[in-house]
C-alpha cells in the first residue's frame, strides 16, 4: 500500500498559468480571473488581461474602413510599390534576356492562343523613357487611391484597367483584310507598357473624386493632353488607353456608389456592403472575359 498525500485546501494551492502549467502566476487576468505568466499577461485599460481574453476581445472590434469600404491599412502603398517592383524587373530582364519582350507584348492576332500576352504585357516597356513615366504615374495614383480604397480593392482596380487596355485595343484594332499581316496593323504589331492600367487609375480617380465632392480638373487636362500625343505621336496604343480608363472608370463607379449603404450586423452593429464591390468588379471582369470571346469569334 502507498501512502496517501493529503491535497492542500484549494486556499493553499500554488495558482499557474493556465497555457503555461509549469510556471507559477499570483497575478490574474481582470476579465476572466485566471492566472497569467508574464508571457501571457496584456496591459489594458486597467489592470492585466491574458492573451485569450484579448483575443476574444478583438474578435467584437469593428475594424477600421476606408471612406470606400476598404480595410485601414498604415499609409504605404505596398501595392503600389510592389507592382513598381514587377514592372522594374521584367525590364530588366527584357534587357538581358534576348526575345522576352516578343513573348510578353499583347498582339491581338496572338490573343486567343497566348491569352496570358494579356496580362504579361501590362508590365513590359518599350524603353526607358517609357517606364520611368509610367511609374511616376503610378506613383503619384497609388499614393492617393491606394490608401483611400485599401489594398485589395486598389490591386484589383488596377488589374481590370490593365486588362481592360488589352481589351481596348482588341476591340479597336482592325484584323487585316484577307488575314494578311501589313506593316503598322495594330492587330499584328500589338503594345506593351502599363499604360493602360494607369489610364484606368485615372478614369477612377475622377469618379471617385467626383463622389466625393473634390475637383478634378487637373486629371481632365492630363487626360486631354495625353490623348493628344497618343494620336498625333505614332507607335502609341491609344486604343489601350482609352480601354483603361473606361474599365477603370466602370470599376471606379462600382467602388464609389455601390456597397454605400449600411446593414444590421449579429450584434447590432452597422456594416459596409463591402461584397457588393466585388460582385461588381467580378461583374466587368466577367463582361471583358465575353466580349473577348465575342470578338475572336468574330474576326
Amino acid at each position: 500500500m502507498t501512502d496517501e498525500q493529503p491535497v492542500p485546501p484549494a486556499e493553499e494551492q500554488v495558482p499557474v498559468c493556465p497555457r503555461h502549467p509549469d510556471r507559477e502566476s499570483y497575478v490574474r487576468c481582470q476579465r476572466c480571473g485566471r492566472p497569467a505568466c508574464p508571457d501571457c499577461q496584456r496591459p489594458a485599460a486597467v489592470g492585466i488581461q491574458c492573451v485569450d481574453c484579448v483575443r476574444e476581445g478583438a474578435k467584437s472590434v469593428r475594424q477600421a474602413r476606408t471612406v470606400f469600404g476598404g480595410s485601414v491599412t498604415d499609409g504605404r502603398p505596398l501595392v503600389t510599390m510592389t507592382l513598381i517592383g514587377a514592372c522594374v524587373v521584367v525590364f530588366v530582364l527584357q534587357q538581358v534576356v534576348p526575345g522576352l519582350t516578343s513573348r510578353l507584348l499583347f498582339v491581338p492576332v496572338l490573343g486567343d492562343v497566348q491569352p496570358w500576352r494579356f496580362v504579361t504585357s501590362v508590365f513590359a516597356h518599350g524603353g526607358l523613357l517609357h517606364i520611368a513615366l509610367n511609374m511616376y504615374a503610378l506613383w503619384i495614383m497609388g499614393q492617393y487611391l491606394e490608401p483611400m480604397l485599401g489594398r485589395a480593392r486598389f490591386a484589383a482596380l488596377y488589374a481590370l484597367a490593365g486588362f481592360g487596355g488589352s481589351v481596348g485595343l482588341l476591340l479597336l484594332a482592325s484584323p487585316p483584310a484577307g488575314g494578311v499581316c501589313t506593316p503598322g496593323s495594330a492587330w499584328c504589331t500589338g503594345a506593351l507598357g502599363a499604360s493602360g492600367a494607369v489610364f484606368g487609375l485615372f478614369g477612377a480617380f475622377i469618379v471617385l473624386q467626383r463622389r466625393l465632392n473634390r475637383s478634378a480638373a487637373g486629371m481632365y487636362v492630363i487626360i486631354g493632353i495625353n490623348a493628344v500625343i497618343g494620336f498625333v505621336y505614332p507607335g502609341i496604343a491609344w486604343q489601350a488607353h482609352l480601354g483603361g480608363i473606361v474599365v477603370g472608370a466602370a470599376a471606379g463607379a462600382v467602388l464609389a456608389y455601390l456597397g454605400r449603404g449600411r446593414a444590421e450586423g449579429p450584434l447590432g452593429e452597422r456594416r459596409h456592403l463591402g461584397w457588393m464591390h466585388w460582385a461588381g468588379l467580378a461583374g466587368i471582369a466577367v463582361l471583358l472575359l465575353l466580349v473577348t470571346a465575342v470578338r475572336y469569334l468574330a474576326a
